[in-house]
């Protein structure tokens, strides 16, 4: 266990990217049966914490529109506190890059990295099958960022299995628009009954998000920035959007494509990850 101190540590929260997003069905409590590929890449928020001995959780940053009891940061380090009956608190900081309502999963990556770097400073030293449960109370997509590796996810996005991708770069566009998730899921246009694949047939290149025609029609700055970025390599939405990434083989390819935006339009260049930064924080 770290000592308290003074001094806050920094920790990465990565983006994700969704490879493919398949919608195939639709459960009797509404929730809808998915299939993706989840990737990391190194383009992250920083999680600042500080262990504190009084037993508070406290968030020193201020989130528009997130109260403190809603902020997933903060209910990460509740439902770890409470599920490891730890005497310690902790002050939650954050350094947002990740936009809000991009598809990129910034909100639950901040609190996967909440319960993996708490498992370590409150030496807690759950398995990583533990924190995935409590991830999964937390929402959807905050057990992949602590499962930490690329992974093939079925269900509602919370049954992972490992997979290999090749090496690649990204470029991802982040239009200026916050796409509602849940309007996005209950629109009639939504087709949900793609055919599943198997692992076996996936490749990095294969399949589609299914939620991308609903949401260009519904936000005409994701269809800009999704077409300019076609003319330059394989693009598609990632998760809910707004954001759209393409991928390439090299670094200087995509940085190449970034160099030559029209205006109004920016660019993040990342590198895919295999696994999460944190990924030694459990076992």
């Amino acid at each position: 266990m770290r000592e308290a101190g003074r001094d806050f540590e920094c920790f990465p929260a990565p983006a994700k990217l969704n490879l493919f997003l398949h919608v195939i069905g639709r459960r009797a409590d509404g929730y809808h049966l998915l299939q993706s590929v989840f990737r990391f890449i190194d383009f992250a928020d920083d999680v600042r914490l500080r262990v504190r001995t009084d037993g508070l959780i406290h968030r020193v940053t201020d989130l528009a529109r997130v109260p403190p009891e809603q902020d997933l940061c903060v209910r990460a380090a509740w439902a770890l506190k409470k599920a490891s009956g730890s005497p310690l608190g902790v002050d939650i900081g954050l350094a947002k890059r990740l936009p809000m309502g991009g598809g990129l999963g910034g909100g639950s990556s901040d609190a996967a990295t909440v319960l993996l770097a708490l498992n370590r400073l409150w030496d807690v030293n759950f398995p990583r099958e533990a924190l995935q449960a409590l991830a999964l109370g937390l929402g959807a997509d905050v057990p992949v960022f602590v499962f930490g590796q690329s992974a093939f996810a079925e269900g509602v996005g919370e049954r992972l299995c490992a997979v290999d991708l090749p090496a690649a770069w990204y470029v991802v566009l982040a239009p200026r628009a916050h796409v509602s998730t849940a309007a996005v899921f209950a629109s009639q246009e939504l087709t949900r009954d793609t055919k599943p694949i198997k692992i076996p047939d996936f490749s990095a290149g294969c399949g589609r998000n299914d939620l991308e025609p609903v949401v260009c029609a519904a936000y005409p700055e994701v269809a800009r920035h999704l077409a300019w970025l076609k003319q330059h390599g394989p693009a598609r939405m990632t998760g809910s959007g707004a954001c759209v990434f393409a991928p390439f083989e090299s670094e200087a390819r995509a940085r190449e494509v970034a160099s030559n935006l029209p205006p109004a339009i920016e660019a993040v260049v990342a590198r895919g990850l295999d696994r999460h930064p944190l990924w030694a924080f459990a076992s």
